[in-house]
């Protein structure tokens, strides 16, 4: 299932987000405007506290925001009331660091999980299932339960739930961070796969300047607290990429602007 062409783009205008904790107030996004295009992929980077997460949560209806706004193909997220659009949230895909399995569930039936609470057809849920886990590398494991997956297995069958419902738009907070580098490599690679595959518009935050530079179309640096758009640093890489070509002067060029960006030596 690829998604329809000129769907998933995102306009972001003015958000800013602060928070209010016991009468104190402390400024966590300043002033943020962007436009991602449909079936871009765009990396947030930056030093943690920059607000990554934040603004993350706020594309995907996690977290309301101060001031400003969203709009996904020209459809605000929020109302007046900063509460979001059910139906916005119908087109968003989210994976989190922890894949947040149900342990009591299978493989299949966690991937097809959304698929249910639609009233989708127990067999098409099936198809949907079986087709996902082939894409991710999971289709031995469809009948197994989570605790015998590996993390980084965990984490294709979240990545495959999330696109179960042919969302336009996937959001990513850290989804590898907690992986190992050999098992982040790879996932890497699948979800570039995925990616140019599907098509889907995705925003991923990492802390891994590597990870940046390996899959993003556009990578946008935030500024530490309060996080402001820094710079906006296209990768000018063709796809598709290997991890041999991170030894690449075109690579290691991008990699050292983006250290110098947020200040690694």
């Amino acid at each position: 299932m690829s998604k329809e062409s000129g769907t998933g783009g995102i306009q972001i205008s003015h958000l800013s987000k602060t928070y209010l904790t016991r009468g104190r107030r402390t400024e966590a996004l300043r002033d943020i405007t962007l436009d991602i295009k449909s079936g871009e992929f765009i990396v947030l980077l930056g030093r943690s506290g920059c607000g990554k997460s934040t603004l993350l949560r706020m594309l995907g209806g996690l977290l309301s925001p101060s001031s400003g706004s969203i709009t996904f193909d020209g459809k605000p997220l929020y109302d007046a009331q900063q509460k979001p659009d059910d139906g916005v949230l119908g087109s968003l895909g989210f994976v989190f660091q922890d894949a947040n399995l149900l342990p009591w569930r299978t493989v299949s039936r966690n991937i097809s999980l959304a698929l249910e609470v639609q009233g989708v057809s127990a067999a098409q849920q099936r198809e949907r299932a079986a087709q996902l886990a082939q894409s991710v590398g999971l289709q031995a494991f469809l009948d197994h339960l989570p605790k015998a997956l590996s993390g980084g297995m965990q984490q294709r069958a979240a990545i495959a739930r999330a696109l179960a419902g042919n969302p336009d738009v996937l959001l990513m907070d850290e989804p590898f961070g907690a992986l190992d580098a050999l098992t982040r490599d790879d996932m890497n690679l699948m979800l570039q796969d995925i990616w140019l595959r599907e098509k889907k518009t995705v925003v991923l935050v990492t802390h891994s300047i590597t990870e940046a530079a390996f899959l993003a179309d556009r990578v946008i640096v935030l500024s530490p607290h309060p996080g402001q758009i820094q710079r906006i640093v296209a990768n000018p890489s063709p796809r598709p990429r290997s991890m041999a070509d991170i030894k690449n002067t075109d690579y290691q060029s991008l990699i050292s602007l983006l250290r110098k960006e947020i200040g690694e030596p």
